[in-house]
């Protein structure tokens, strides 16, 4: 389906009444595999269905919130389902926040209900103890145990299907407009408090006609596994929206996705497209466990939250034979609007638009910079959020009319492909020139003995920006005399003699959020605690 060709939802859209309509004709194939239980198509119908009707029949009604804040089973796609086909808005958390965390987006969205996972309903009570919102409805996602408190999640359904007189009525989708609030996401929080980006149900539906119908390809003979949890913005699109768009069958993983985790469930799964970020590949390569190409089935492959390192792009596809496609979204998009394709892949890159969406680089003064100028990134396209909940100032400097401003800086090479230079309050200043921090820890993976590497400023005793990088070691790998030297030398080998880092400190591991992107803002903080930042 060419971007020309993607017709817009009616006015009147409701995304999971869509995606469960698609598939009413693959009732006996599998939906949803976890480590516990296989949902079909026919029984994903059901219990998403009997979830709409719980949530009518506990007093929920179109618009008002519920808290998802549950880990990757078949239970997360049925509560969010569930709550979409109500008109009952899902607002989707991050499972490795703190008690502070949730007591204050608890009071921010003010959700009447929650569903959470057994392991984590502990954290969320402390969290509504000391928030000034009360919850109505507590259900709990396979809860450990007799917890107390709530409802279980299967006698959850099982009420709202004992009501059999009024279940059809209740379980009606909401008519719900293609433009309204469908659901939130939270952004990371790394510069203040998270902010609650509020998506609609055409956005859900422009991220598959765009996206994935045009560099995925998705049929209903694909497995699909996402490493990338479904609270994400890219792990929603990559474990909910294609392939429920597509009738293909999906792979969750509840725990932390470690290489062995993961190789694990490629290979039982037989999975045919895999979504990771770069870290995790990194990882991947490393691992001892890294299996033979024939152990696998993957036809593709996709990478995004920071951009992929050539070296591991290449030595993934001369391992598997699989491409991965690199691309770079956001929360504030949904998925991904810039990437490469299938069979036209330069690694290096993040590729060239995705059809449907405009890109633009700017400079400070607003105007478009020229091809090898690095610039602010702009994107229009018709998955873009809303707004922020609750915050005009930010919503006005992110969402400038038709325009998103992402925060990333790129350049735009001649062939018209995008490479990224970091994100804006990442770049540094060497020398009265810009030092693009993912460019120095690209040169520096590419060296035998380094797994990861980050790269930030520090001031030295003259008050001058220098360039310093954090380098983690391969897994084994001895950290010989003069190493130090030997990887600035490296460096300089292959850029310009003014981007090597000047002091290189190596480091067991490096800070990251819970999706792989490096915090380097935290090493930033590292050292201005010692006095060199």
């Amino acid at each position: 389906m060419s971007a020309s060709a993607a017709v817009p939802p009616p006015e009147r859209y409701n995304f999971a009444a869509d995606v469960l309509a698609r598939n009413a004709g693959r009732a006996t194939h599998p939906a949803y595999v976890d480590d516990r239980t296989r949902l079909t198509y026919g029984e994903l119908a059901e219990r998403v269905a009997a979830f709409a009707a719980a949530l009518r029949i506990h007093g929920l009604r179109r618009e008002d919130r519920l808290l998802l804040l549950a880990h990757d089973t078949c239970d997360w796609p049925v509560a969010f389902l569930g709550s979409l086909l109500a008109g009952v808005v899902p607002v989707c958390l991050n499972t490795l926040l703190t008690v502070d965390d949730y007591a204050y987006m608890l009071e921010h969205c003010r959700a009447r209900a929650a569903v959470v996972s057994g392991a984590l309903l502990p954290t969320l009570q402390q969290a509504m103890a000391t928030a000034a919102h009360e919850v109505g409805t507590l259900v709990v996602s396979r809860p450990a145990g007799d917890t107390g408190h709530g409802h279980a999640f299967d006698a959850f359904l099982a009420a709202a299907e004992a009501a059999a007189a009024t279940f059809a009525a209740r379980a009606a989708p909401a008519p719900t407009l293609a433009d309204e609030p469908a659901f939130w996401l939270y952004s990371s929080g790394s510069t203040g408090r998270p902010k609650g980006t509020v998506h609609t149900h055409a956005n859900l539906y422009w991220t598959d006609a765009l996206y994935a119908r045009n560099l995925l390809a998705l049929t209903e003979r694909d497995v699909v596994f996402s490493a990338a949890k479904l609270f994400f913005a890219y792990g929603l699109g990559n474990a909910l929206t294609f392939p429920l768009c597509a009738g293909a069958t999906t792979v969750l993983m509840p725990e932390r996705p470690t290489p062995a985790g993961v190789f694990a469930r490629l290979a039982s799964a037989q999975a045919s497209v895999f979504f990771g970020v770069p870290t995790l590949y990194a990882a991947m390569l490393a691992a001892p466990e890294l299996p033979v190409r024939e152990r696998l089935a993957l036809r593709l492959a996709v990478s995004a939250g920071e951009a992929l390192p050539r070296d591991i792009g290449e030595r993934f596809t001369a391992h598997f034979g699989c491409e991965i496609l690199d691309g770079i979204g956001s929360t504030e998009m949904l998925h991904i609007f810039l990437s490469n394709r299938a069979g036209e892949v330069r690694y290096g890159t993040t590729g060239v638009p995705v059809p449907g969406y405009a890109v633009e680089l700017r400079g400070e003064d607003g105007r478009p910079v020229s091809d090898g100028d690095i610039g602010d990134l702009y994107i229009r396209g018709p998955s873009a959020a809303l707004l922020y909940w609750g915050s005009r100032d930010k919503t006005r400097a992110t969402f400038q009319g038709e325009w998103v401003k992402s925060g990333d800086k790129y350049v735009r090479n001649a062939d018209g492909y995008y490479v990224y230079s970091g994100r804006g309050d990442d770049m540094l200043k060497v020398s009265g020139q810009y030092v693009s921090p993912f460019e120095v820890e690209a040169a520096l993976m590419r060296h035998p003995a380094v797994l990861e590497a980050a790269v930030i400023g520090r001031i030295d005793a003259d008050g001058l920006t220098r360039t310093k990088a954090f380098v983690v070691l391969k897994p084994g790998q001895a950290q010989p005399q003069g190493l130090d030297d030997m990887l600035k030398a490296f460096v300089k080998d292959s850029l310009a003699p003014f981007k090597y880092p000047r002091y290189i400190e190596f480091v067991p591991e490096l800070p990251k959020t819970a999706t792989g992107k490096i915090q380097r803002f935290r090493l930033r903080e590292r050292e201005r605690e010692r006095g060199t930042a």
